[in-house]
């Protein structure tokens, strides 16, 4: 099915109603309702958010990476950053609390016994990880994005390193909400749990989205913005300027993309080894391709040799086993 993309210039009302689940969005952007006739720019503009952030979320949010992929060069680092920041606050402090108190009342320990105070400690265990997961986030990662956005690049991490151990936070979501459908048989308060379980699939869906907005949007946004800010930087006296220039065309990601592209993976492959998706490769490798001025394996090739990226001793293996 084709969707429509959201522009600056539509009404904010006709795309909350189109998508309703963009006011989540919204709330997570600061953006109240009582948006009256006003375009997605104007709402944007009174609230002090970035436009183009927004519509790359809002477009993600319809239509996947493919939606915002448009998007990504003028993406707000700061904004994405300050939006995902609220999304943390919304699920550690209201979300999962809130189905945690449900799930409480429904459960009735004090009728059902063991099997209610095992799924009760299971979800605990389930929210202790989530705090500790967004946590590191907020104090490591966005603490290096902020740097970044300050013009400081620090020598000991990258979003590469983010992006290879970035896991999906929402598979015991799945787990706990199997265990209740198929073995947990409430004696009272039917309605209640079957409320609960409904904000279990909800809040599941709301985590895969995030972490996806994280690997699709913010990892390369965020890669773009270490590019600029290695290209802004002034190499030390006496360095080789040359090779720090070809070291910054690009970033840490495109680095690596490169290199599995001239050992002879596919696209498919490369997505598969970086745990990233298919179409965040061929954003990269379209990047890649407008940096660098070279639109082939063979000239990818030479430039990967003369720049270090990759052994010759690699590509011959990789010749061997093709």
């Amino acid at each position: 099915m084709q969707y429509k993309s959201y522009k600056k210039s539509d009404a904010m009302c006709d795309v909350i109603c189109d998508e309703p689940t963009l006011l989540q969005t919204m709330s997570r952007f600061g953006i109240p309702l009582g948006v009256g006739e006003q375009t997605v720019e104007e709402v944007c503009q009174a609230h002090g958010v970035d436009t183009p952030t927004f519509l790359a979320v809002a477009n993600f949010v319809k239509r996947g990476a493919k939606g915002a992929a448009l998007l990504l060069d003028s993406v707000s680092v700061g904004c994405l950053t300050e939006y995902l920041r609220r999304a943390h606050s919304f699920f550690l402090d209201f979300q999962l609390p809130a189905i945690r108190r449900k799930l409480l009342e429904a459960l009735d320990c004090s009728q059902t016994g063991e099997v209610a105070y095992l799924i009760l400690k299971f979800y605990d265990d389930y929210m202790g990880e989530v705090r500790k997961h967004m946590t590191h986030e907020n104090r490591k990662v966005f603490a290096y994005v902020e740097e970044l956005l300050q013009g400081r690049r620090p020598a000991d991490y990258s979003i590469a390193q983010f992006a290879r151990a970035h896991s999906s936070i929402d598979v015991k979501l799945q787990e706990l909400k199997n265990i209740i459908i198929r073995y947990y048989a409430p004696t009272e308060k039917a309605e209640l749990l079957g409320s609960a379980l409904f904000d279990i699939f909800s809040c599941e869906a709301d985590l895969r989205l995030h972490c996806s907005v994280e690997d699709e949007l913010f990892v390369p946004a965020v890669a773009i913005l270490e590019e600029r800010v290695a290209m802004e930087a002034t190499p030390p006296a006496g360095e080789d300027t040359t090779a720090a220039k070809a070291e910054g065309m690009l970033s840490e990601r495109e680095r690596e993309i490169v290199h599995w592209v001239v050992c002879g993976l596919s696209n498919k492959q490369i997505a598969a080894r970086l745990f990233i998706s298919l179409n965040t490769v061929l954003t990269h490798r379209k990047n890649i391709a407008r940096k660098l001025g070279i639109h082939s394996v063979a000239g990818l090739t030479i430039y990967a040799i003369v720049n270090k990226l990759v052994d010759v001793k690699e590509i011959e293996q990789a010749g061997v086993n093709g």
